[in-house]
């Protein structure tokens, strides 16, 4: 993991690796959660069937020296295959390991259930067409690094999904929050929000659960399976 959720969610969910957890039910198999602020993690990384990079209120644009750490340890990770799948910030740290750019997004905030346009259909993101997914963030991958497949946008997110190689996949939303958990989110950042005269009641109104979202972890981690199986 590379941060947590907001104080209310972890109180009462716990953090993301339980919320990731929770949408990949049918994997019975056993999950490794290393916390990359802190720890070393490249030795048990390369080992594993594959990773998932989780959001944190942390930006990419400080590149602080555990940024620096995990970015050399994911582009190693797209070198030899491992199955990548970055959430929010994991995207953004995914995107400037291998060359591309994040800065704050020149639209503004984008946070709360979002239209998701899926312009291919793809075996983790899913089948082509629009539909929903809950996103919150401020930064965003800015220009994308050479070569990879950008496969999905939202109105305010033009690089919302993107495939950065053949076993490596980002979204700048957050698969693994439903409309309760983003409520907690608009909650903790309210008085934020309002200072930004952000539409927070619109937003709220608006919030939905989003099943379709919420399987791309399911789908991540058994083509994980797949590729250890083959």
């Amino acid at each position: 993991m590379a941060g947590d959720p907001v104080p209310r969610v972890r109180e009462r969910w716990g953090g993301y690796a339980s919320l990731i957890r929770s949408n990949a039910a049918s994997f019975e198999g056993p999950w490794l959660e290393l916390d990359v602020r802190s720890l070393d993690v490249v030795p048990a990384l390369t080992g594993s069937l594959g990773v998932i990079v989780t959001g944190s209120a942390s930006s990419v644009t400080d590149m602080e020296p555990w940024m620096e750490r995990t970015a050399a340890c994911l582009r190693g990770l797209v070198r030899v295959g491992v199955p990548l799948l970055g959430i929010c910030f994991g995207h953004q740290l995914l995107g400037k390991a291998l060359g591309g750019r994040v800065t704050r997004n020149p639209r503004g905030r984008e946070m709360g259930t979002v239209d998701f346009t899926l312009h291919r259909t793809d075996p983790v993101i899913g089948e082509a067409g629009v539909w929903q997914v809950n996103s919150t963030h401020l930064d965003s991958v800015t220009e994308l690094p050479p070569g990879v497949e950008l496969l999905g946008a939202t109105e305010l997110e033009p690089h919302a999904a993107v495939r950065f190689g053949e076993n490596a996949w980002g979204v700048q939303f957050h698969p693994e929050l439903d409309a309760a958990l983003m409520r907690e989110y608009f909650e903790a950042r309210r008085t934020v929000l309002e200072g930004e005269g952000f539409g927070i009641e619109m937003a709220e109104r608006d919030l939905r659960d989003a099943p379709l979202g919420a399987r791309i972890i399911e789908r991540f981690v058994r083509r994980a399976l797949d590729t250890v199986r083959s």
